[in-house]
């Protein structure tokens, strides 16, 4: 775990191929499989992921935001197999995120193993009413991210 004033990382090895776990993360409608913030519900998209620039959309719950809401992706990490991510934008901006990341990079440990790092990053916000909400995920909820990660690509 890497924990600083914009950034907290944390890392996993999973008992899977790089391949299947990337799979998994590239396919919005698996989302919350393995939200350990328990705020993703569901996808309104179900499209894979295939490359940066691309914009999906989760449909969300939380009490920091009154209840359901939709955030609007943007992928801003492509790489097929070792690295994915995205920064989300609120519904009244679907087109300009604040500057908060998700990101997701793998390492292959060999033919059944892979080292998963999570990094959440509100290293680009700028906005400073937004900043004093974050780290609104913490460290123990992206941990539980990677454990649900780890259940979601083993099918238990």
């Amino acid at each position: 775990m890497t924990t600083n004033e914009t950034s907290i990382s944390v890392s996993r090895t999973i008992d899977a191929p790089a391949a299947d776990i990337f799979d998994l993360l590239s396919l919005p409608a698996r989302h919350h499989e393995f939200d350990g913030s328990g705020f993703v519900r569901s996808a309104e998209d179900t499209e894979r992921i295939t490359k940066v620039g691309e914009q999906f959309v989760m449909n969300m719950e939380g009490e920091h935001m009154g209840g359901e809401y939709k955030m609007y992706n943007h992928v801003t990490a492509f790489d097929d197999g070792k690295m994915i991510g995205w920064k989300p934008a609120n519904e009244d901006a679907k087109d300009d995120p604040k500057g908060w990341e998700w990101l997701y990079t793998l390492e292959s440990q060999g033919s059944d193993s892979t080292l998963v790092t999570l990094t959440y990053s509100w290293t680009d916000v700028t906005d400073k009413d937004l900043l004093k909400i974050f780290p609104l995920v913490s460290e123990e909820q992206l941990e539980q991210s990677l454990a649900d990660l780890a259940g979601a690509v083993s099918g238990s």
